[in-house]
């Protein structure tokens, strides 16, 4: 078993394996991890290897550069949905106060999006929307959803249908190429718009949550009439991409990471 010291160690070296230097080079050698702790090679080789027994670093056969391993992001993801509703709920009381409106956190599930919590600046519409179900292509908060999607992913999630979302009349986004380009453009500007795309007479906005990997893991969503949130549509986008970022920034996200870097 590890003592307290040899526990200390051994964080040492993950955090080592986290640091700027190792996500720019895409791993790190023995040597310089043991530049960066300041220990012995040899003392740092057989913890990397024990380190890598145990699924927690991961070693290159060909570079011999080790990285953060599958095991320790399986373990921190297990706890990354109960810990983002936690994290979030402040922040979507904060968000729903400062624009009135009612604000949703939304998570991908299958080919849906779910709304795992709601809250409202307006308490008579505060229920109903928990745990339903949402269609992707034509809400701003399903777009946000698939931020790390690739046009092949995209076309392997929804196949060569003519019309993705034929039950949505209104919606501007009906074929895979048009989804992408949606996508594209709310990445450039900071948060998705849905405009009665997805329920006639709603508006919604719509940014993304990273986790510490810069995956995108939720949305936050402002949802409201059209008559209200027409005109204030950059006012609202810029209030829920802080707050989106505010929820990031406590999952461990640091802005300007490389998304998804880790394998």
């Amino acid at each position: 078993m590890h003592n307290g010291y040899g526990l200390g160690r051994d964080v040492a070296l993950l955090e080592a394996l986290a640091s700027d230097e190792a996500v720019h080079t895409d791993g790190l050698g023995v040597t310089a991890v043991a530049r960066l702790t300041g220990r012995e090679k040899s003392q740092v080789s057989r913890a990397l290897r024990a380190l890598a027994d145990a699924g927690l670093v991961e070693r290159d056969e060909d570079t011999l550069v080790y990285r953060l391993g599958w095991r320790l992001f399986s373990l921190a993801a297990r706890g990354t949905d109960s810990r983002l509703t936690a994290v979030a709920e402040p922040v979507l009381h904060r968000l729903a106060a400062a624009t009135e409106e009612t604000v949703h956190l939304c998570v991908l599930r299958d080919d849906a999006l779910l709304t795992a919590r709601t809250v409202s600046g307006h308490s008579f519409r505060t229920t109903g929307w928990e745990g339903r179900r949402a269609p992707l292509p034509c809400t701003s908060a399903g777009r946000v959803l698939l931020s790390d999607a690739t046009p092949d992913e995209l076309f392997v999630r929804f196949g060569a249908v003519e019309d993705l979302v034929p039950d949505y009349p209104r919606s501007r986004v009906r074929t895979v190429p048009q989804l992408w380009r949606a996508i594209r453009e709310a990445a450039e500007h900071g948060w998705a718009e849905s405009h009665e795309e997805f329920e006639p007479g709603v508006a919604g906005v719509s940014a993304p949550v990273r986790d510490f990997r810069g995956r995108v893991v939720a949305a936050l969503n402002v949802s409201g009439p059209v008559t209200r949130l027409d005109g204030r549509f950059d006012e609202v986008g810029r209030a829920t991409a802080a707050a989106a970022a505010a929820v990031s920034a406590e999952l461990g996200w640091t802005p300007g990471s490389r998304p998804g870097h880790h394998r």
